[in-house]
């Protein structure tokens, strides 16, 4: 039966506790990681989110009563304990904190028992995600997720200190919005007072920052939930958290320049990081030609190399077609794997196929200076020499090739590039490689909507120097934009926007948006545009990925805790979940489930 702390008074956590307080008369309470009865003494091993604790029984100090009550102790029972701090008797756990102390109990009061867990509370645990998800809450007590999720907190404080003392000021965005698209689809709520209408929630405060700009703010921020209902993945949930900001009469370089300080600060007061100022930059551009990626990981080389030039004529129908349709050939050289067996390759050239791919041609320069290839018999001797020059090629290395529109070459040897240094076991993971990606194109083509559309946003403002083009050559126009990096993925990205009202109209236009539905989706920011609008411009960092990041964890579920599963719902609390009938009478919302058609 539990009892009551009444009287008790905690003393300080378990792992609080030193060689500087042996002698003290102390109360630790928390969890039972381990109880081991050796007879005449029984040792426990106390938890709590700081550490563990040994505390020692023997009959004599603490007396029958409490003697008896350390021997029904099991695994996750809540306990106080009152003993005195002293040197181990034993030999020192030199891997743990309290590694030279234990505490000599006097007295003990179980305040809650504990059935036995579906799996045991550790530190990387070997349980299947799905029962640790199930079960959260104990998952949550395992020492290494708590800390994940105690650094967390730690770096979500580190940011609010650095922008407060830089200026911002925190101001909280509605969660309730208008549905506005910015990509993915909204999570809607239905309105019980408007029967038919329905709110959306944010996927990011994008356009209250900005209003509050033309308020006059000046600088602002805010830990923002956000959300969007899209398919998930290692690093994406339906609702995330978004430290968001934005700034009155800057320019690009003066974003840039206080984002570096807060990452030097972050990651300086997270982890100990030393970040070195100013951090890399790269544009757009030479960021897909070199990685292949608009999230380039440079933690290792492997670069790509275009090849068009070299190949330029000859034998090789795949290669020629590619750039007689107005595409590239280009290549990765994957150092000192001539002699991968053929099935690696061939799962390769599947693995290529994934992103777009028709095929991946592959050149082998063999140890001895003989090729085997996949395309060898369609180029002379010369061509083939001239390639591997091009490649930078030596006895030992293997060359992989896409040739198509170089959209999809850069998607292939991007993702490629990433696999084979995986399989190569090149990539450092104790780096910790920001850059910047900047000079984004303002615009992209897409084949399905058969218009051109907004790669980041329709407020995103466009390089002066491009505007000219943006009749003529849309795809030709560069944004003010720019993404922060980190080891191959964007920690978040920003913008300066468009406060003109004559830009914002003829954006607006080239996307193929009236000016009427302009207006219907967007009218209170026009509105407020008319105003007196600053140059203002912004970035958001996503908290999960960069907390993810910073302690090497494969999946933000890692450090977020409560996270949802891949189709976006809650094993612990089995959301979503169907609701009342006379809940959905109220907000006059009908069901219409759509029918699965019959198996023949």
């Amino acid at each position: 039966m539990a009892e009551t702390m009444k009287g008790l008074v905690r003393s300080a956590r378990c792992g609080e506790f030193s060689i500087a307080n042996v002698g003290q008369e102390v109360t630790v309470m928390g969890w039972v990681q381990k109880q081991r009865n050796k007879g005449g003494i029984i040792f426990v091993d106390m938890r709590d989110r700081s550490g563990l604790l040994q505390v020692i029984f023997e009959e004599a100090d603490c007396g029958s009563e409490n003697f008896a009550k350390a021997e029904k102790l099991r695994s996750e029972f809540v306990v106080a304990v009152t003993g005195v701090i002293e040197k181990r008797s034993g030999a020192v756990n030199e891997n743990l904190a309290t590694g030279e102390i234990e505490v000599r109990a006097k007295s003990i009061r179980i305040l809650s028992e504990s059935e036995t867990p579906p799996f045991p509370i550790e530190a990387d645990s070997k349980t299947k995600e799905e029962l640790r998800l199930k079960y959260r809450y104990l998952d949550l007590r395992r020492p290494d997720l708590q800390s994940n999720i105690i650094l967390r907190s730690k770096i979500v404080s580190a940011m609010r200190s650095f922008m407060a003392n830089e200026g911002f000021l925190e101001i909280e965005t509605p969660i309730l919005c208008k549905s506005t698209p910015e990509g993915a689809r909204d999570y809607l709520v239905p309105s019980r007072v408007h029967p038919g209408t329905f709110y959306a929630l944010p996927q990011s405060p994008q356009i209250f920052k900005q209003l509050l700009m033309c308020s006059g703010y000046d600088r602002y921020f805010q830990i923002a939930r956000c959300f969007r209902d899209e398919d998930l993945r290692a690093d994406r949930q339906p609702e995330f958290t978004q430290a968001d900001m934005e700034l009155s009469f800057v320019d690009v370089e003066d974003v840039i320049e206080v984002n570096e300080r807060l990452i030097q600060h972050i990651c300086k007061e997270a982890i100990g990081l030393d970040v070195a100022l100013p951090i890399p930059r790269i544009t757009w551009q030479d960021a897909m030609d070199r990685y292949g990626s608009d999230k380039p990981d440079t933690r290792f080389g492997m670069e790509l190399t275009d090849v068009t030039d070299a190949v330029k004529g000859c034998g090789f129908s795949v290669f020629t077609s590619a750039i007689e349709n107005g595409g590239s050939v280009r290549g990765i050289n994957a150092k000192g794997q001539a002699e991968m067996p053929r099935k690696k390759i061939d799962a390769l050239v599947e693995f290529a196929k994934g992103y777009g791919a028709k095929g991946l041609a592959y050149l082998a320069v063999l140890p001895d200076g003989t090729y085997k290839s996949s395309f060898a018999k369609f180029m002379t001797e010369d061509e083939l020499k001239a390639l591997v020059e091009a490649m930078g090629g030596e006895n030992g290395d293997l060359l992989l090739f896409a040739a198509d529109k170089n959209k999809i070459v850069y998607s292939v040897l991007g993702a490629l590039r990433i696999e084979v240094a995986k399989q190569m076991d090149i990539i450092d993971n104790d780096k910790f490689n920001f850059v910047w990606v900047t000079e984004f194109p303002l615009l992209e083509y897409s084949e399905d909507e058969d218009r051109y559309v907004a790669v980041h946003h329709p407020f995103t403002m466009p390089m002066e120097e491009d505007w000219q083009y943006i009749d003529s050559d849309p795809g030709r126009v560069r944004a003010k934009a720019y993404d922060i990096v980190l080891n191959g993925v964007e920690l978040g990205g920003g913008s300066v926007r468009i406060h003109q009202n004559d830009i914002q109209e003829k954006m607006f236009e080239v996307i193929g948006l009236t000016k009427e539905e302009a207006n219907d989706k967007f009218g209170f920011l026009l509105s407020a545009f008319k105003y007196g609008v600053p140059p203002h411009a912004g970035l958001a960092y996503g908290v999960d990925r960069f907390v993810m990041l910073l302690v090497k964890a494969d999946s933000i579920r890692e450090v977020i805790a409560f996270p949802k599963v891949k189709d976006a719902s809650c094993l612990m609390t089995d959301a979503p979940n169907v609701v009342e009938q006379s809940q959905l009478d109220e907000l006059s919302i009908a069901i219409a489930m759509a029918e699965k058609e019959e198996e023949e």
